[in-house]
Formats: C-alpha cells, structure tokens, sequence
C-alpha cells in the first residue's frame, strides 16, 4: 500500500483446528439473552487493526510499517477502537452481561457501556446508568458498543440504500471495493447490520486478500460464488471476481456539506479496467420501489447541516421498520411445519403493506428469501425457540401433576 500515516481497519477470521472452549462459561446464557446480531460465533473471530505507515530510506522497501492486531469473538465494533492501549486494565474487567450497564476504568477514566439485551425494545436509546456513586472523574458514556456511522458509510448510495437491503436480506454475494481497507471495511460491516433486528445469516469478510486460506474457493469460476459479502482493495481483484453477480465500488468517505457524487447502477460487463470508476455493478432489478420521502429528508438534513448521528439514525429507523414490516408476518410460530404456500396466502390480509408504505412486489421478494440462508437461520431460531418454550411447558405440567 502507498497510504502513509495511520490507518484503522478490522477483518473476520474462521477458527481453524478442533472447537475449543470459550473464555467464559456464561456463553450459552450470554447467547440467550443477546440480540441475534451480536451473539458470540464459535467459530469466527474479529480482529480490530491499528496500522502505521512511514518512509524510511533505511528500510529495504522503503517504508517502516507496523501494526498491532486484536482478536475477539464479540463484535462490539464502535467500542473496541479504544482497546490498543489498555490491554492489562481489560483484564480485570468484568464479563459481559446483556441489559448491565458496566463501569470500565481505563487509563484514569471510567468508561460506561450498556451491553444490549433481547428484551430492548428495537430502535430505542440505551438505558442510562442510575447508581453512579464512587465513579471519581464522571464516566465516558458511550452510547452503542456496536453501531456505526450509517450515514457517513452509505453517502455515496445513499439512493440504492433499498437495492443493497435488498442483496442483503437474500444474501446474494457482493464485493465491495475500494481505495483502502478503512472504507471496504466499514461499508461490508454496514451492509451486514443494516438487517437489524434479523441476523445476516451468511458469511462476510471486511478485509479480503489474496492470502487469505479461502482465496481459491472464492475465485474459482467452476462454480456460482458464495453467499458472501467481501471487502477488497488490490485492483487484481477487479479481474478475479469479475463473475460475481454485484460488485459495489467506492472512492474515499469524506464527512462534507455536500451530498457526495452518487453512484450510478451499471451492467457487469463494463467492470473490465483497473481504473473502473465507482458504481454499482449488477443486473438486479429490486422488487420493491425506491423510498424518496427518506432521500429528500436526508438530502435536507445536509443542506441544513444536520449532525451525522442524527442523519444516521433516521437512516437505521427507516432501515429497522423496513426489516420489522418484512418479517411480522412471519414470527409467529406454528407447531406444525412451516409451508410456504399457506404463508404467502396470509399476505393479502397480514402483510407488509399494512405497516410499510414501500410498494413493490412483497410475494416476489419473500419468494426468493426462502431460497436464502437468512430465512434458514431465522427459521432455525424461531423453531429452537418455540421448542424450548414447548418444553417449559410441558415440563411445569409435570411438576403441577
């Protein structure tokens, strides 16, 4: 890479070898009462990087480079940027426990944190901590552990947000490029939470390179690509993956008064040269029609210089009452199998369009959600969840007789 100075990115590793055991022995409980979307994964890990870049005739190639990686299983993105320099304080930290707010001293500094629990009603602010006694100075209070900065991510898309929700909740396999890690990763992690509160069942890779041990899994043109969302910046990967279906790419974020140049929706084919400008490549035609009410309401809160928090969370409400309307219908249980059919004729009466003002063809995007791993992983879930409820049931009975 080129780029000097200092740079934050982070990537998603598999877990290699036989399952070993977690740190805690609270995960299952820990699992039961998180939101889907930020459950510990026993296989994967996320690792949050700190790289620095300077010249330095003195080095072979040129630069001095260095850097210093950490590894976790929980995906607290917006929190662990702050971990580089406290590593022993963490130590002594408490484990995490859904619904406690916990007082984090750090460097002299107490940080206050709220872990989400399931019972949070989605889209509200995190409760604030009462009991305040003894913490000498005030705690830092930050509002999410996990949450990014939608607006800033999704500038430059900001009218294709409803496409790429749309790629998301089928799981289609999107690469996202860009000019450098800090961007791709940002925006990949982006598009995975922007299903909020379903869990993006599929797998996803911030950082993505040509040494990574999946590199000729992914490439191969003999079979379709995976269900899977990629961030990449080595321009080899413009030819690589050429084959896949929607490739997305951007230039540089920047926080301005102005609306970044939107990118425009392109065929696949012209993705030929290595200095492709930024589009959207792809031959997807959505089922459900643009929300310009939200566009105008965004583009307004730029002329007027509405804060970028602000911005982002009109963007994530709109996000989490388009994801809310499409899966009502389908939450509630049923002891006998799931048909499809019998649930596509519930839609006239109990659909979508009775909390969503979106028109489209709803039955055609469902169609093709039951054909993905979101609807697989949601299924799994409401039926471990109906079956644990079934078997409290039936136990307490047996303890009454």
């Amino acid at each position: 890479s080129s780029g000097l100075g200092d740079t934050q990115f982070s990537f998603r590793l598999h877990q290699s070898g036989r399952q070993r055991t977690t740190h805690y022995k609270d995960d299952g409980e820990y699992n039961r009462e998180a939101p889907l979307m930020l459950q510990r994964e026993s296989a994967q890990y996320f690792s949050y990087v700190y790289f620095t870049q300077v010249k330095d005739s003195s080095m072979k190639r040129g630069y001095f480079q260095k850097c210093a990686v950490l590894t976790f299983r929980l995906n607290f993105l917006s929190f662990f940027p702050w971990v580089p320099a406290v590593c022993n304080e963490i130590d002594q930290w408490p484990p995490p426990v859904p619904g406690q707010t916990l007082n984090l001293p750090m460097m002299g500094v107490v940080i206050q944190v709220r872990i989400p629990s399931r019972v949070d009603k989605p889209g509200s602010s995190p409760v604030k901590q009462f009991n305040q006694e003894n913490l000498l100075p005030a705690p830092l209070i930050l509002p999410s552990i996990h949450e990014l900065d939608l607006f800033r991510c999704f500038q430059p898309v900001l009218i294709h947000i409803q496409m790429l929700w749309e790629l998301m909740l089928l799981g289609e396999p999107i690469v996202v490029m860009a000019p450098s890690p800090s961007v791709f990763s940002e925006m990949v992690l982006a598009l995975t939470s922007c299903l909020a509160p379903l869990r993006y069942c599929c797998d996803y890779r911030p950082y993505f390179t040509i040494h990574d041990s999946e590199f000729k899994e992914y490439t191969t043109r003999t079979q379709a690509p995976p269900n899977l969302v990629v961030g990449v910046t080595n321009p080899f990967f413009i030819k690589t993956l050429q084959h896949w279906p929607h490739i997305l790419r951007v230039g540089e974020l920047r926080m301005s008064g102005d609306l970044p140049k939107q990118v425009k929706v392109k065929k696949p084919a012209k993705l030929k040269t290595l200095d492709t400008k930024p589009g959207i490549y792809t031959s997807y035609k959505t089922f459900l029609h643009k929300d310009k009410t939200l566009i105008k309401r965004l583009l307004k809160g730029i002329q007027r210089r509405r804060p970028s928090e602000v911005q982002s969370a009109l963007l994530r409400r709109h996000l989490l009452e388009l994801t809310q309307s499409f899966i009502i219908p389908l939450n509630p249980p049923q002891i006998r199998p799931f048909r499809q059919e019998d649930f596509m004729k519930t839609l006239e009466h109990a659909g979508p369009q009775l909390t969503c003002v979106l028109k489209g063809d709803w039955l055609g995007l469902y169609r093709r959600f039951f054909k993905s791993p979101n609807f697989d992983g949601w299924y799994g879930q409401r039926y471990k969840e109906m079956t644990q409820k079934l078997e409290a049931l039936h136990l307490e009975a047996i303890c009454e007789a």
